[in-house]
């Protein structure tokens, strides 16, 4: 049996969680959350990896387990979140790694690998979107209004995204099985986000998604130019990031590894962990280098 060990890490003085597996002296896979959810989203793929590599899956400020301080005293940006993932893995003497991003893991991700490209290894991007092909319409609509015209006309629809149903939607939606998704997700998810105050936590990163795809372009430079090893594995029925986000990034690396999972939807893991961690491994060991 894997151990997966539950930690904590005061980050420029705030109590960042993570959770750490495997043999540290081994390559390491950095595992990057998305919305609304936390490091859990890891929980059964940390230990079908920390045979063969070091895991380390932080809560990002305001979800999880880690510190959520008020907007007035900390600065709810991705800029920001990528601040104190920087100085976790700083902490950890992390210098080289393999990451994974998912959803909101991604813009982070992609920030990280432009400040310090050579600490990469290689990309697996799961909904982690870098190109504009990924955005479904009709998801993105009321998040990119909010983002120009925040106000009483906009903030309605995007405070929907913190109800019980409107997450439960994302755990279910395009899912062949749902019957394999754990209900503790979303609600747990649910819980997490509905903390006093953290409401205006999520507004405010749903303000500052806009942000994203402007710095798309310094993305696919960093692809051409570095050439890092990428794997996309992509729920084929996900109505947040479409498939098209997934096949994209041919575009700009065109050894790219995609595989669009059928019947899977935005939380693949949920319902297709033997399939992805699959790819992983095989991918891992082809392009990870040690730490």
């Amino acid at each position: 049996m894997v151990e997966v060990r539950h930690q904590y890490a005061t980050v420029r003085g705030h109590r960042v969680f993570y959770r750490e597996a495997g043999p540290r002296e081994a390559p390491t896979l950095v595992l990057l959350h998305g919305f609304p959810s936390s490091s859990r989203m890891f929980r059964h793929l940390i230990p079908a990896l920390a045979d063969r590599f070091h895991v380390i899956a932080p809560d990002h400020l305001g979800f999880g387990t880690s510190d959520a301080p008020a907007v007035d005293e900390f600065t709810y940006t991705f800029d920001s979140l990528t601040d104190i993932t920087e100085a976790l893995l700083a902490r950890l003497g992390v210098t080289r790694y393999a990451v994974y991003v998912q959803d909101y893991g991604a813009p982070i991700g992609w920030r990280l690998a432009l400040r310090a490209p050579d600490a990469i290894t290689a990309v697996i991007t799961q909904s982690g979107n870098a190109y504009e092909d990924g955005f479904v319409p009709d998801f993105w609509k009321p998040v990119w209004a909010y983002a120009e015209d925040p106000g009483p006309r906009t903030e309605p629809a995007v405070r929907g995204a913190l109800s019980l149903d409107a997450i439960r939607w994302q755990y279910l939606h395009g899912v062949d099985r749902p019957e394999l998704v754990d209900p503790d997700t979303w609600v747990a998810d649910h819980r997490e986000v509905n903390r006093p105050g953290n409401d205006l936590v999520q507004l405010a990163l749903f303000r500052d998604y806009a942000g994203n795809p402007p710095l798309y372009p310094q993305v696919h430079a960093y692809f051409r130019e570095r050439r890092v090893p990428l794997l996309a594995v992509w729920g084929a029925n996900d109505e947040i990031f479409g498939p098209d986000g997934a096949r994209a990034f041919t575009r700009d690396l065109p050894d790219a590894e995609i595989h669009l999972i059928p019947g899977g939807g935005h939380f693949l893991l949920e319902s297709h962990l033997d399939t992805v961690a699959g790819y992983m491994r095989g991918f891992l060991t082809a392009t990870a280098s040690p730490a």
